[in-house]
Formats: C-alpha cells, sequence, structure tokens
C-alpha cells in the first residue's frame, strides 16, 4: 500500500495528471474541430506541460537546495529532463507557423518563475509573473486556452474562424474555474500580497463567480457554427460536474481533491466527448 502511495504521489508531484488534463483538452479541440489525431502535438503538449510545471513548482527549490535535494526531487529534476528532451524532439515535428506561438507561450512560463520583472510592478521582491498580485490564475487560464486551441489548429493550417474565438474564450473561462478551488484551498496559506480571488471577494463570491464563468462557457457553446449533439451534451455534462466540485471545495478539503479530481475534470470530458462522438 505505501508503495502505491508513493507511485500516486510522484504521479501527482512530477506534474503527470496536470499533463494529461492538458494533453486531453487538446484532444478535445481535435475532436470538436474535426481535425485528424495528432501524435507530434498532442506529445509535444504533453511533454511541454511536464517541463513547464515543474520548471515552475520546483525551480526556487533547486536553485536554494541543490546540494541537500530529497531523493523524490532529484528523481523529479530527472524526468522533467526527459520530458524537456522529448518535448525538443516533437516540436521539430510541429509546422513551423506554431513555432512563433509556442515561443512566446514558454517565454511566458520561463517569467512566471523567473525574478526579472521590475520592482514596481510586484508587491513584494518576487519579481516575476506568479507574484504580480490578482494576475496568477488569468496568466495560467490564458495560456492553457492558446495551448489547447491554437497550437492543434494553427499546426494543421485550419482557418482561424470565429468559432476558434470562441473556443478560445471557453476555454479561458473554465480554466478559470477550475483554478478557483485550489485558491480556495490555499486561502489560508497564501499571502495577501497574491491577491488572489478568494482573498479579495471571499469563498462564497468565489464560488458565485465560478458559477457565472460556467454559464458563460456553456452559452458560448451555442454560439458556435458548427456544434453538434455531441459536443452540446459533453459541455454540458462537464459545467455540471466542475460546478459540483466547484461548490464543494473548502479549505479543509482532502490534499488530492484539487490536486486530483479537479485537475482530472478536462480527462473526464474527453472521455465523455469520445463516447458520445
Amino acid at each position: 500500500m505505501k508503495v502505491l502511495k508513493s507511485i500516486f504521489n510522484f504521479y501527482l508531484n512530477s506534474s503527470i495528471h496536470v499533463a494529461l488534463a492538458v494533453y486531453a483538452m487538446t484532444w478535445i479541440t481535435l475532436v470538436q474541430f474535426d481535425l485528424p489525431y495528432s501524435k507530434n502535438v498532442l506529445y509535444f503538449i504533453f511533454f511541454a506541460s511536464i517541463s513547464g510545471y515543474n520548471f515552475v513548482k520546483y525551480f526556487g527549490l533547486a536553485k536554494f537546495h541543490h546540494r541537500s535535494l530529497a531523493n523524490w526531487l532529484k528523481i523529479i529534476q530527472v524526468f522533467s529532463a526527459i520530458a524537456f528532451l522529448l518535448m525538443g524532439y516533437y516540436f521539430f515535428q510541429l509546422n513551423s507557423n506554431v513555432w512563433i506561438l509556442i515561443v512566446v507561450l514558454g517565454l511566458i512560463t520561463f517569467l512566471y518563475a523567473i525574478p526579472l520583472i521590475p520592482k514596481k510592478y510586484l508587491f513584494d521582491d518576487q519579481q516575476n509573473l506568479r507574484e504580480v498580485g490578482g494576475a496568477k490564475v488569468y496568466i495560467i487560464a490564458l495560456v492553457w486556452s492558446l495551448v489547447t486551441v491554437l497550437i492543434p489548429v494553427l499546426n494543421t493550417y485550419v482557418e482561424i474562424s470565429a468559432d476558434v474565438f470562441i473556443t478560445v474564450l471557453q476555454r479561458f473561462c473554465f480554466v478559470i474555474v477550475l483554478m478557483l478551488p485550489f485558491e480556495i484551498r490555499d486561502l489560508k496559506y497564501d499571502s495577501l500580497k497574491l491577491a488572489t480571488i478568494p482573498q479579495k471577494i471571499g469563498t462564497k463570491k468565489t464560488k458565485i463567480i465560478g458559477l457565472l464563468l460556467l454559464l458563460v462557457f456553456l452559452f458560448l457553446e451555442f454560439l458556435k457554427v458548427k456544434n453538434d449533439y455531441s459536443s452540446i451534451i459533453s459541455t454540458l455534462i462537464i459545467t455540471l460536474l466542475t460546478l459540483m466540485l466547484l461548490v464543494l471545495s473548502s479549505e479543509k478539503q482532502s490534499k488530492y481533491y484539487s490536486a486530483f479530481l479537479v485537475e482530472a475534470i478536462p480527462i473526464v470530458w474527453l472521455l465523455i466527448l469520445l463516447l458520445f462522438s
């Protein structure tokens, strides 16, 4: 049992789970726009997610405790390095018209973790985008929405239609809602300088904001020129599931509630969409 728990914790701590969520949302885009399954796009995004998330999460630890790293962190470092190399391989398998977008998103991820931002834009001395008051959730939502929608679309030379813009906006709203249980969980731990949504308006109003964003997310589905039964039904189901997990979230939630259940929602969404397609 202890071994299984260690494996499961590694699965979460090494960002495999969140990478599968990003992978799933990208595959959802392929299905929704009737694009062929693209191993190169999906594998690139999967390994890029592992590399990016582990870089953001563990950069500070590796920087200041390099000689005394715990064994689990050393293993994650090696794992991340392998993921980075695979990311580089699949990057060059993509069409060149997505390279600029990927570089820009990579730069945002870099600035999210590295202290290079002028102090006059910040509330403390961290000097990275992660510490800009109130910006964290929106930066993550922006990156997720552009990665999971624009990269697969641009890689296949599909026209950037109104449906593409609607889908980007949908994903932006959806990812913000996915982040809210995490912000509620961390309410008593986060510095007030971060100015997270629950810190500014409280848990109850945060959930109301989440409900409104989910209604926008669902409503936008009906504005698409091209939608079908499977897409509408899967969107409705995932809206209700996400709302349920948001309502049930609290500061005293289980350590796996957000890290596993909430982050599994995109994976469930993909499975539902494939089932109905």
